[in-house]
């Protein structure tokens, strides 16, 4: 016989208590009213002089966002898992409420900050809620870069040209415009071809932080994005590096500005790599797999998949998983390595 209790919400809460609910974790190590703060600032809140329903609290909607990158939801799913689940509900604040943000809201929160350019804002707030932890940037840095898919676009062969030329063909509709994602390219990778944007990041070598993020369209070069990835605030400058940033001119200047230089040797047609360098190759690789590591987190978390057209957008998306995986390990890091309860 089920046992029924007038006090069945508040045992549930006891028991989610004791099996160790991460996301009280994050409620007791984070402060969401400073990363609110950071977004006010950067993002004011619209005014409310021509009357409508006051927008929700910054905080709650910071909160969700983080949920949401944490569990890879749509705004759709994160509006059903707010109605119907406990934990959700009461790190959010929604707990005894009888209002809960629907999609649209979560998608005119979103383009808040995009149309702020604000993008980076939660990123830049949360790491500097890891340097009031005391998990500064040490040990030197890993660079790395990732392919993120975007949807495929199915163009007719004179729509691709515009599409090239930065333009869109005149009979495209309203509604087919806003489903049309014009800034995304194709590249190839180990001779299998990608379509969408690149994701290039800086990781402590010590926590497996990310620090720095760069995101551009699927074509650009590895590369092109070192230098805006490079973590100047680390405390080493040791620098690791794999065979697609070789380049021998920037090795120099970097060398020359004070940075330990160990990036990965590639084998030129007729020149294969000595025994030497192969070994280099090895010592450097058992470094530098570490970044591995955050991105197979990120990949975990739906980081290798947008939920969104543009380069704007992907830049906000890919920088809010960026701060949510950086609060995930930092609840990783607190508790000794316990991130299991993040599975959905």
């Amino acid at each position: 016989m089920i046992k029924e209790s007038l006090f069945a919400e508040e045992e549930r809460e006891a028991k989610l208590d004791k099996l160790g609910d991460i996301l009280q974790v994050l409620e007791k190590h984070v402060d969401f009213g400073a990363l609110a703060k950071a977004i006010d600032e950067a993002a004011p809140r619209p005014s409310q002089e021509k009357g409508g329903r006051p927008p929700f609290p910054t905080e709650i909607m910071v909160r969700a966002l983080v949920l949401q990158q944490l569990y890879s939801l749509s705004d759709e799913q994160m509006e059903f898992q707010l109605l119907d689940r406990l934990s959700f509900q009461r790190f959010v604040g929604l707990r005894y409420s009888s209002q809960i943000p629907d999609r649209t809201t979560f998608w005119t929160f979103k383009e808040r900050l995009v149309k702020a350019n604000a993008r980076e804002t939660l990123f830049d707030a949360v790491n500097r809620e890891l340097d009031k932890h005391g998990y500064i940037a040490r040990c030197g840095q890993i660079v790395d870069a990732t392919i993120v898919p975007a949807p495929r676009q199915h163009l007719k062969k004179g729509e691709k040209d515009l599409v090239k030329q930065a333009a869109m063909p005149i009979d495209w509709k309203p509604a087919q415009r806003r489903q049309k994602d014009i800034d995304a390219t194709w590249t190839k990778k180990h001779g299998k071809s990608y379509f969408g944007y690149k994701l290039s990041t800086s990781a402590d070598k010590r926590y497996k932080l990310i620090r720095k993020l760069k995101v551009s369209t699927a074509s650009e070069h590895d590369t092109h994005h070192l230098e805006a990835v490079l973590d100047t605030g680390n405390t080493c400058r040791d620098l690791y590096a794999d065979k697609g940033y070789v380049d021998g001119e920037r090795e120099t200047q970097l060398k020359e500005a004070g940075w330990r230089v160990h990036i990965q040797r590639k084998a030129g047609k007729g020149k294969p790599l000595s025994d030497c360098q192969k070994q280099r190759n090895t010592r450097i690789a058992k470094s530098r797999a570490r970044v591995e590591h955050v991105h197979a987190s990120l990949e975990q978390m739906g980081g290798k998949g947008l939920r969104c057209i543009g380069l704007d957008r992907a830049v906000l998306q890919l920088n809010l998983k960026a701060a949510a995986y950086n609060l995930r390990r930092l609840c990783s890091l607190k508790t000794g390595g316990v991130v299991s309860a993040f599975a959905s």
